[in-house]
């Protein structure tokens, strides 16, 4: 009797997988996509994930592509999905209003950043990114400098006592302190000191909580929290201690701001300045914006304030640091281009290494810009971009059914030779005022593109400039230990580091 009842389960559960999957198969089959022999239940999987992990997650994307070509239907455990390489097809999901909604594997994230900016969708995400946006205009991004000059400074010195010419040093976890300091600064205007404290408990939920969010994108086991509480019960209870750690100390800094700035507002009103005790202008931070910000005429609830600045303390230290670390790893190994980089920062700024640099300098390092450009292609931070299709959408021609998970591998799409040729080459050149038009924006998209782009990219772009000049103005970056092997997490990572020597410049 009990062998008749689970098969009789087994199949319904059969007969249920294949009239739930047949209208998708039928869909993909008539828009040409093809991908990896399916089974029942469980999709692609047995394929794609026998013998594969984070190190190898690149390398089997680009297996799928050389046999299946830029457009790949990929089911996974009765989730369906299609991942694209193919640059019309990515301009085709970045442009449309439909295709906005985030990828189901971001959900993963919503029990620490909320439904902020990154998850939000629909009405919410269309007003927190109008909130928002005003923190990027010129003027507050130009008080930012000042944090990214200070803060990269630190950094630089810090790193003297290892810059002998000989010690191999691994830039990505010093790149994350100064990235952790400055993100602090500029979003909740309060200074953490990452860099000098690297055992602060608020860094280190953020490091941990960073690290484990990676995990669980890779492991079927931790995807969701019923499986992780039963397989991993003490993962899941450090993963919830340390997100309730950053999010009482968010708590009592936006309390605090709050306080502060209602304080200043009075002050401000009496005496009609914005200088502060000691005489200097009050730094604006995001926390700031999101503070003075209404929806219908309510202000923001700490609650709905937290969920943005976790959201960009989260979005804004770990991509930045691979960017910086990738891009200082680069140019280790072309000395040429860093020579040729460094000439430049010296034309613009001076040989004082301890003068402060400007927004006007940043904006004058054309090259350096086109050495983080190219860096950003090569090895984008972010290397895949997820969306989930809540209706039927027709997308570059093809129609895709509602619920399809889509994945756009930009890594893949920012090598193809048909846009970059010769697209394993490290050539600045590409970005050059000449070159830089013939640059398809869909082919290269770091910062996405379209309707959902990286509201910070500006941002980002004057941090990564301000610390890479920085280094090279007190550094001369070697070529030594390991090469860096890529590997697919929630940012770009390497599997073997990502490796320098330094020795002291001398002018």
């Amino acid at each position: 009797m009990f062998l008749e009842i689970v098969a009789l389960l087994l199949t319904v559960l059969l007969v249920w997988d294949y009239l739930t999957m047949r209208r998708q198969n039928n869909m993909m089959a008539a828009a040409g996509v093809k991908g990896p022999p399916q089974f029942p239940l469980l999709g692609s999987a047995p394929i794609c994930m026998m013998g594969e992990s984070a190190e190898t997650m690149l390398d089997l994307e680009t297996r799928l592509i050389e046999k299946y070509g830029k457009n790949i239907q990929l089911t996974m455990f009765h989730e369906y999905g299609f991942i694209t390489a193919d640059a019309r097809m990515i301009e085709s999901i970045l442009s449309s209003q439909q295709t906005i909604t985030k990828n189901n594997l971001y959900n993963l994230l919503q029990c620490w950043l909320g439904t902020g900016l990154l998850l939000s969708t629909g009405k919410k995400w269309f007003r927190r990114r109008k909130i928002i946006t005003p923190t990027f205009h010129f003027k507050i991004l130009e008080q930012f400098v000042e944090v990214f000059d200070q803060q990269s400074a630190i950094m630089a010195e810090n790193l003297y006592d290892r810059a002998d010419g000989k010690t191999v040093i691994n830039m990505f976890p010093v790149a994350c302190l100064a990235a952790l300091d400055i993100i602090a600064e500029t979003s909740m205007g309060v200074k953490i000191n990452a860099q000098g404290e690297p055992n602060f408990p608020y860094v280190q939920s953020v490091k941990i909580v960073s690290n484990m969010m990676a995990e669980r994108f890779m492991n079927p086991l931790q995807r969701f929290d019923s499986t992780m509480r039963i397989f991993f019960p003490l993962l899941f209870r450090k993963l919830n201690q340390h997100i309730k750690a950053m999010h009482d100390f968010t708590d009592k800094v936006i309390s605090e701001r709050r306080d502060t700035l209602q304080k200043s507002l009075n002050e401000q009103s009496s005496t009609g300045t914005e200088e502060n005790d000691v005489g200097s202008k009050r730094r604006m931070a995001l926390l700031d914006v999101l503070l003075q910000s209404s929806v219908d005429g309510q202000p923001l609830s700490n609650n709905d304030i937290r969920e943005e600045v976790d959201t960009f303390m989260f979005e804004g230290h770990d991509t930045t640091t691979s960017a910086i670390s990738y891009t200082l790893y680069l140019l280790a190994r072309h000395p040429e281009l860093q020579t040729r980089a460094f000439r430049e920062i010296v034309d613009v700024i001076g040989a004082d290494k301890s003068k402060p640099i400007t927004m006007r300098d940043l904006g004058e390092l054309k090259y350096l810009e086109c050495v983080i450009k190219e860096s950003l292609r090569l090895y984008p931070p972010v290397p895949m971009i997820g969306r989930q299709l809540t209706e039927d959408v027709t997308l570059d021609g093809k129609r895709f059914p509602a619920l399809t998970n889509i994945i756009m591998l930009t890594y893949h799409a920012q090598r193809d030779p048909e846009y970059f040729p010769d697209p394993e080459k490290f050539n600045p050149e590409r970005f050059s005022s000449e070159s830089s038009s013939n640059i398809d924006v869909f082919a290269y998209a770091p910062f996405s593109a379209g309707p959902r782009n990286c509201i910070g990219q500006k941002f980002a772009m004057l941090e990564m400039k301000s610390t890479v000049s920085k280094m090279l103005r007190h550094f001369e970056l070697l070529p030594l230990g390991e090469p860096v092997q890529p590997i697919m997490n929630l940012i770009l990572r390497s599997k073997t580091g990502i490796n320098l020597g330094l020795k002291p410049r001398v002018y």
